[in-house]
């Protein structure tokens, strides 16, 4: 596939991001977000997504809480997203990322509801992502540096340890985990279809 001369997909998710942190301050005021949430029901009915509201599955990553969260997350996707974006393509890489957004945004409002948000599924999607086509493909040019392997699972383990929740911060878990693993099932498919297209 031939790389993309600039990371377009990449600029354009973090102005969006950027954007909607800047109309809800920051996610101090729900009501711009209204729109935006998986859903405006507490309890998992999907009655927006049967009403045909279908960006409601990929718009809660866009929504951030917070200064640090807005920002931890645009580092990565800076650091990771635009990478991948020129080795993949753009295209492939936006159908990766909505993807993603999809299995994650849809395992987290099934466990919690839908107050929630971030890119950080998606970033865990990416980053498993990377690391499985690191391990099935040796010609893969992107490989995760062992600092942020580290780090990486070291704060996948704290927000399920719960320690967070203590000092009152509320970590999107389930979106997390669906993220990682959809991501390592897109690399083995991938993969296995590279193959298959070398047989035929």
């Amino acid at each position: 596939m031939a790389p993309t001369k600039k990371p377009a997909i990449t600029y354009m998710l973090l102005a969006i991001s950027i954007l909607i942190a800047f109309i809800s301050q920051l996610g101090n005021q729900l009501e711009p977000l209204e729109g935006l949430f998986y859903s405006f029901y507490l309890q998992p009915q999907f009655l927006e997504i049967k009403q045909g509201q279908l960006w409601r599955l990929v718009t809660p990553i866009f929504i951030h809480f917070g200064i640090l969260h807005l920002l931890m997350n645009g580092v990565m996707l800076w650091m990771f997203g635009r990478l991948m974006e020129r080795i993949h393509g753009a295209m492939s890489y936006l159908v990766i990322i909505i993807i993603i957004a999809i299995i994650s945004n849809t395992a987290q409002y099934l466990v919690s509801g839908p107050l929630f948000g971030g890119f950080s599924g998606v970033l865990y999607g990416l980053l498993g992502l990377i690391w499985a086509m690191g391990k099935l493909s040796p010609h893969y040019p992107l490989r995760l540096p062992p600092n942020i392997t580290c780090l990486v699972i070291g704060w996948f383990l704290l927000c399920w340890s719960g320690l967070l929740s203590k000092v009152d911060i509320h970590i999107a878990n389930t979106a997390h985990t669906a993220g990682l693993i959809s991501g390592i099932v897109i690399a083995c498919l991938m993969v296995k279809m590279r193959k298959n297209r070398q047989i035929i």
